[in-house]
């Protein structure tokens, strides 16, 4: 007998409103509730076809696309890889302080972590000046990574759409969701700012659990 799964929307690991003034309450409702609850109905009714496929985890699914039945493959490309995106995009963001000024305990980046980041990159501005770039260079929809190779180094790439760096046997460190319902309400067009404001609210110690994974 086959025990099905139903994939679920996680709740968030803090308030609606405690990431602003960076992202305002509003966006995070829709962010959550309305678009990442989506991608969690879609690959849902997508898994029904096949029911053999619904006890299985989002990283087996996405890490294994190409043995996933054709007819539902492209759903779960697109609705799985959008819940797992957001799932570790959630994770990886910590309020600041409630006049948004100071820096909390997790938003503050770790020596240990800045050692790791500054042997990939010639130091922690220029780490985030390349991001940044990138981010803006991301055309239409899609995300901005942190990744960490097989070697051990790391490096910054984008994903199209929902693609998701487990897809293609990468390690994500750290992801910026770049589709505009992520920002528009308060940024509109401006991009630039936005990413501006996610670097105020980065989980580090969150960054830095996967930065040492497996070490």
């Amino acid at each position: 007998m086959v025990v099905k799964f139903m994939h679920t929307l996680p709740l968030l690991p803090y308030a609606y409103d405690a990431l602003e003034p960076y992202i305002d309450e509003q966006t995070m409702r829709l962010h959550h509730d309305k678009h990442h609850q989506t991608y969690v109905d879609k690959l849902n009714v997508a898994l029904e076809k096949f029911p053999e496929w619904q006890n299985k985890k989002l990283e087996e699914l996405l890490g294994n696309l190409e043995t996933v039945p054709e007819a539902i493959r492209m759903a779960v490309r697109n609705h799985g890889g959008g819940h797992w995106n957001h799932s570790f995009f959630w994770n990886i963001l910590a309020p600041a302080n409630s006049q948004g000024s100071t820096l909390t305990e997790k938003t503050t980046l770790t020596e240990k972590t800045r050692t790791l980041l500054e042997k990939s990159f010639p130091s922690i501005d220029e780490f985030k000046k390349r991001f940044k770039d990138s981010a803006l260079a991301c055309f239409g929809s899609g995300w901005t990574w942190l990744i960490k190779q097989s070697e051990g180094s790391l490096a910054i790439i984008n994903t199209p759409n929902q693609d998701t760096p487990i897809s293609v046997g990468q390690a994500p460190i750290l992801g910026l969701d770049v589709w505009e319902h992520a920002y528009y309400l308060k940024y509109q067009n401006r991009r630039a700012e936005y990413i501006d404001a996610f670097f105020n609210i980065i989980n580090w110690a969150q960054v830095e659990k996967h930065l040492t994974n497996g070490e």
